[in-house]
């Protein structure tokens, strides 16, 4: 079960770091420390494990709980068959890399930036069930109505790239838009058909 696994560590991590603020430091994103020195590379991997509060912990893995349990007990089985519990370790690791490469480009000169939160991974699962299943419906809190996943996926593509463009606040909306595309074209190596089903499908609902 390495959807519950996962969601276990970051409850397990990010209570640690809202109790513990020097914990909370080490662990976290800073593309800065990394630059200056290497022995802090864990830090591309920990952050994905913390979060800023219970709000965002709680969010992130509700987000993931009900796209992840869907692709690991059910969806990717069917299309990988016996590898399809490694394939998936590897959708959400690589999101977190994904997510934190370009990140760390950005801001490996700026110290003030700093990262946590498993946004990134959690884009990559949302995506690759995108892929999928393009015609099914989706709605998150931003946006309460159901709409096609595909029309739902280009539209969050749309704002995250707006808004990381656009830059301030607190939310990493860079590692939204490159943890879903890794997830999109990922899952899409792995099995080039579901591209073709997904732009079938995709006309049809245009």
């Amino acid at each position: 079960m390495i959807t519950y696994i996962i969601i276990a560590l970051n409850c397990i991590v990010s209570f640690v770091g809202f109790s513990d603020k020097s914990f909370f430091a080490k662990y976290l994103y800073n593309p800065y420390s990394i630059q200056r020195n290497k022995q802090e590379w864990y830090r591309v991997f920990s952050h994905a494990f913390l979060h800023a509060d219970f709000a965002h912990l709680l969010f992130n893995m509700f987000t993931f709980f009900s796209f992840g349990l869907a692709l690991e007990q059910d969806i990717f089985p069917q299309i990988f068959a016996g590898h399809a519990s490694y394939y998936f370790a590897a959708l959400y690791i690589g999101g977190i890399i994904a997510s934190a490469i370009p990140a760390y480009e950005k801001h490996k000169d700026d110290y003030a930036y700093s990262a946590v939160g498993a946004s990134g991974a959690v884009s990559a699962i949302m995506f690759s069930y995108i892929l999928i299943l393009p015609t099914s419906s989706l709605s998150l809190l931003f946006l309460p109505i159901p709409i096609p996943a595909a029309f739902f996926g280009i539209l969050f593509i749309i704002i995250s790239y707006y808004l990381s463009k656009r830059g301030g606040g607190h939310i990493a909306h860079d590692a939204h838009l490159w943890g879903g595309i890794f997830g999109f074209v990922f899952t899409a190596i792995l099995k080039p058909s579901l591209l073709v089903e997904f732009i079938i499908q995709l006309k049809g609902l245009l």
